[in-house]
């Protein structure tokens, strides 16, 4: 049986082009409620455009859906919160996909280059998830979704600024995933690799057929719905893949607690950095066991 969305009230930010506009459409397809936030400005965050979210908006209702069009900054997430409350009466989803690009090596980046990306990815995904949060509290029910990227995951040159938002997103997400599942409330990352405005400079034409955003929604959605229990969790997808990550760890050295030093270091660091028997910790816990267990101080 196809899922469906119906009752469901889903907030997508940026959803006037490409990755976004392909969420929105697709919820609005399985019965949500969807408000399209989009402040149609270019790639760099300049200028608007209000137009751009009433295009998808018309979309979705030509196709037998509802949908309401939002113009607001991220930065004003609790105004895009508030468009929903207003129109629809409450808010079940959250799809934080707004996003620009300030590329520059390291050494050339401005302060405009870094806050400008910040606001938009990360104060952006704060804003709009921080003004959600109370309401899926209240009703038992919540549903998150940051978009990080390969760069954040893994480092990009020249993208410094947009690497570091794009993986303290997830870090946002794994702590939201904490603190709402009590409540109902899950929080999971996806890391697409998608056509978009923002890849239209660096890649072929070729290659930008191959990574229809269409690819990439089902897994969105999915992480969505009602059914999925997913919850804190980091995914690749793209292209029609769709892989999971987690944390890796070496087994480690234990030193003397009373005392060791750099020599000492420089003598177990091949076994510091040897991958075999990796460990793979998900909490906060886990990393105070791996100090508790030093046979110095008693562990086993």
């Amino acid at each position: 049986m196809a899922l469906t969305f119906e009752n469901k009230v889903a907030v997508v930010t940026g959803s006037g082009n490409g990755l976004g506009r392909s969420h929105a459409l697709l919820l609005g397809s399985l019965g949500a409620q969807v408000v399209v936030n989009d402040l149609g400005g270019a790639t760099d965050g300049s200028g608007t455009d209000n137009t751009v979210a009433d295009g998808v908006v018309a979309e979705i209702k030509a196709s037998g859906g509802d949908a309401v069009a939002n113009p607001d900054s991220v930065t004003d997430g609790d105004k895009i919160i508030q468009c929903a409350m207003d129109t629809f009466g409450r808010v079940d989803i959250v799809i934080n996909n707004a996003g620009i690009l300030r590329d520059k090596s390291f050494h050339k980046m401005s302060d405009d280059d870094w806050d400008l990306v910040y606001n938009v990815h990360l104060k952006g995904a704060y804003k709009v998830s921080r003004a959600a949060f109370p309401y899926m509290r209240e009703q038992g029910y919540g549903r998150f979704v940051m978009t990080t990227s390969a760069a954040g995951i893994y480092g990009n040159f020249g993208q410094a600024n947009y690497s570091a938002c794009k993986l303290a997103l997830h870090g946002l997400s794994q702590t939201i995933a904490i603190e709402g599942r009590a409540k109902g409330v899950q929080s999971n990352t996806i890391a697409p690799l998608a056509a978009s405005r923002l890849l239209g400079s660096v890649m072929t034409e070729e290659q930008m057929a191959m990574l229809n955003p269409a690819l990439v929604s089902p897994l969105v959605v999915y992480l969505s719905h009602d059914t999925c229990d997913s919850t804190g969790g980091l995914f690749e997808v793209g292209a029609g893949w769709i892989s999971r990550l987690r944390w890796e760890r070496t087994q480690g050295e234990y030193f003397n607690p009373a005392g060791f030093d750099v020599d000492d270091v420089a003598d177990a660091f091949e076994k510091i950095s040897d991958f075999t028997d990796a460990q793979h910790p998900d909490t906060v816990a886990y990393a105070m066991k791996a100090i508790r267990q030093n046979p110095m101080l008693g562990g086993e």
